[in-house]
């Protein structure tokens, strides 16, 4: 049986070395095109590629899967499954029709909660405290096909999206890998979404970045969890980007609070010492413990607290 696996970060890696070590004939990759990174934007090939190139697997990167060109070049391969994971493209009709088994999706989110292309930051963002893995077939909605089968993981106050980002990879493998002889043999068993149920994580845009220090010290940390290790949070100070990549838990940090915290404006920096930086917020204040000021690398805050640059009573935007 002909499969073409469609996937494009390090998330879908798993479940393509899945399919290979356990035998499958996996005819080809699709994936994203290579996208310039670094200061120097250098050309770089996506995680799936990297990995399809060591299994010595085609790799077919269309700009638009929907164009008939690509579809066209996609049908070659005559797929019987399609297996995604991330891939980042919406499957068009004709994709969707290819293959006699049908199209399946490895996401990460116990669908019909969080559909759409960020949902693994969206569930620490908003501060849940489970989320999972749904395998589902593909339909023309954005993740609304029928869901085949689900796990679920519980999210830690030490989880970032970046540990959760591996979690969830290994378990949507090993979902996967229990659920391939059914799909071969064209015996699953799927349940229809309850639309009523249904949410969107949408992609993250430079505002979902933006620490706003009237909100609550939880909040914010949980902004700051969702956003790590790939954009990191960030704040102004005079007038320049000041990035955020870690704070302590605002519920169970042993620190003293300052005795100005209930007079000052959310946003003020209340104390600097070797536990980090203080700052008020909303309903208390948050101890940032990892810090990157403009123009430098990441360092600790109570590094950076020591430089005696950011002072007391200075406020972050």
């Amino acid at each position: 049986m002909n499969i073409v696996f469609m996937g494009t970060p390090e998330f879908a890696v798993p479940s393509l070395d899945m399919l290979i070590a356990e035998g499958y004939h996996v005819v080809g990759v699709v994936t994203q095109p290579d996208k310039p990174q670094g200061r120097k934007k250098v050309l770089t090939p996506t995680p799936v590629k990297a990995a399809a190139e060591r299994h010595g697997l085609p790799v077919f990167q269309p700009v638009k899967l929907r164009d008939p060109e690509a579809v066209a070049r996609l049908a070659e391969w005559k797929p019987d499954l399609i297996v995604t994971a991330a891939f980042g493209q919406i499957l068009p009709k004709a994709v969707l029709d290819m293959p006699v088994r049908g199209c399946v999706n490895v996401h990460g989110s116990l669908l019909p909660k969080y559909r759409g292309g960020a949902p693994i930051q969206r569930s620490i963002i908003n501060g849940e405290s489970v989320t999972g893995v749904t395998l589902m077939y593909m339909a023309e909605g954005l993740d609304t096909g029928d869901m085949i089968s689900r796990v679920e993981l519980p999210i830690t106050d030490e989880d970032t999206s970046g540990s959760m980002f591996e979690k969830l990879s290994e378990a949507g493998s090993r979902l996967l890998q229990a659920e391939m002889p059914r799909l071969i043999a064209g015996e699953t068993t799927a349940v229809p979404q309850d639309e009523a149920e249904a949410s969107y994580a949408r992609n993250l845009t430079r505002d979902d970045e933006k620490m706003d220090w009237s909100r609550t010290s939880r909040e914010l940390f949980n902004q700051i969890r969702g956003l790590v290790p790939f954009s990191g949070a960030f704040t102004m100070w005079d007038d320049q980007v000041f990035k955020i990549w870690a704070a302590a838990n605002p519920d169970h940090a042993d620190l003293a609070p300052s005795s100005d915290s209930g007079q000052a404006e959310p946003g003020t920096v209340l104390q600097l010492n070797k536990a980090g930086i203080e700052v008020r917020t909303g309903n208390g204040s948050l101890w940032l413990t990892e810090v990157q000021p403009a123009g430098k690398k990441v360092m600790q805050a109570a590094d950076f607290a020591r430089g005696g640059t950011l002072k007391p009573g200075m406020v972050l935007r």
